[in-house]
């Protein structure tokens, strides 16, 4: 069973009803000689989520953590958290994540045998269960499996590395998520992840991107509260104008 985090992610659904996108920083570049400080002064400055990147050397290049630094972070946070699986054979390491205290697992649909399988298995163990795509990975094979999912992931940069440039492929997959979600009456919380900054985050959130994640645009800055509170205006401003307007994605012709 997770450890109990003090505000479960069902309230991450509420603040994305009232106030817009959520931003959810990212701890791949946070000093983690001083994890638990890191953790305190993200949640003291108003994350209502934090976003943790596995990698395990095959399915991307880079090795990053596991279960033990899960566990840690799950022990200092009183937020949910959201492991991104970004392993080969993620299937094999679900329990271990789960419990270790993920609220919200998210793997990546090209490492996936058969994703409803996955996705049942995640939802059996507790935590949401949620399918990341690549930049290259077409959107549609994501929309076949909605109706199975709580939330998708568009990488808007290659899985692997932190501080790449935003890559903007990503838009028109929100903005066919969101239609696809609409048609349906699907639930499902669209994400995004990779690049995002002030200049990024207005067109991720007027596509239809309700969980940001952001990772050097609030670790790198010396202000975590205010960076947190900048992009989550901007992000809401973007989202409200979209609403109310003509916007899309999509190039003009």
């Amino acid at each position: 069973m997770n450890p109990p985090a003090g505000h479960p992610p069902n309230r991450l659904d509420s603040l994305v009803e009232r106030r817009g996108p959520v931003v959810f920083p990212a701890l791949l570049l946070c000093d983690f000689g001083h994890l638990a400080a890191e953790v305190t002064r993200l949640e003291d400055a108003g994350a209502a989520a934090l976003h943790l990147d596995v990698m395990d050397g095959v399915f991307v290049p880079q090795l990053t953590y596991g279960t033990v630094v899960v566990d840690a972070v799950r022990r200092a946070a009183s937020v949910p958290l959201e492991v991104h699986l970004m392993v080969a054979e993620p299937d094999r390491w679900l329990a271990d994540y789960a419990r270790s205290g993920a609220d919200i697992l998210t793997v990546h649909l090209e490492a996936l045998a058969d994703p409803r399988r996955t996705l049942a298995a995640i939802r059996r163990l507790g935590p949401r269960a949620h399918l990341a795509i690549s930049p290259g990975t077409p959107v549609e094979q994501v929309i076949d499996h909605l109706d199975h999912c709580d939330g998708v992931l568009v990488m808007s940069v290659e899985p692997g590395f932190g501080g790449q440039a935003f890559d903007p492929r990503s838009l028109p997959k929100l903005a066919a998520l969101a239609a696809a979600r609409a048609q349906r009456g699907a639930s499902v919380r669209l994400c995004v992840d990779g690049g995002i900054g002030a200049a990024t985050i207005p067109a991720v959130a007027a596509a239809g991107a309700e969980w940001i994640v952001a990772g050097s645009a609030v670790i790198k800055s010396s202000d975590y509260a205010q960076a947190i509170r900048e992009l989550q205006r901007i992000a809401g401003d973007a989202a409200h104008a979209a609403a109310h307007s003509s916007w899309s994605p999509l190039p003009d012709g």
